[in-house]
């Protein structure tokens, strides 16, 4: 599941594969804004096809945060 996560955001964002870790940081490592971010929940859904509740979106830190979302949702 982290691969295919950070391939995703790696792909959105134009950075290496490399520099993603579960503890990278969205806004301060990624330097991802609010529609970056939801770019990448709506790529994330899109490819895995689920669905992420809104409300759980809103505490999204770091990768890890996702994974846990994604490990909810299933």
């Amino acid at each position: 599941m982290f691969e295919t996560i950070r391939k995703i955001i790696a792909q959105q964002m134009d950075i290496d594969e490399a520099s993603i870790t579960k503890e990278t940081r969205l806004i301060e490592d990624l330097r991802a804004d609010s529609i970056d971010a939801a770019e990448m929940i709506l790529n994330i859904e899109s490819e895995l096809d689920i669905l992420i509740p809104d409300d759980n979106i809103m505490n999204v830190k770091t990768i890890q945060d996702i994974l846990d979302i994604l490990e909810k949702c299933k």
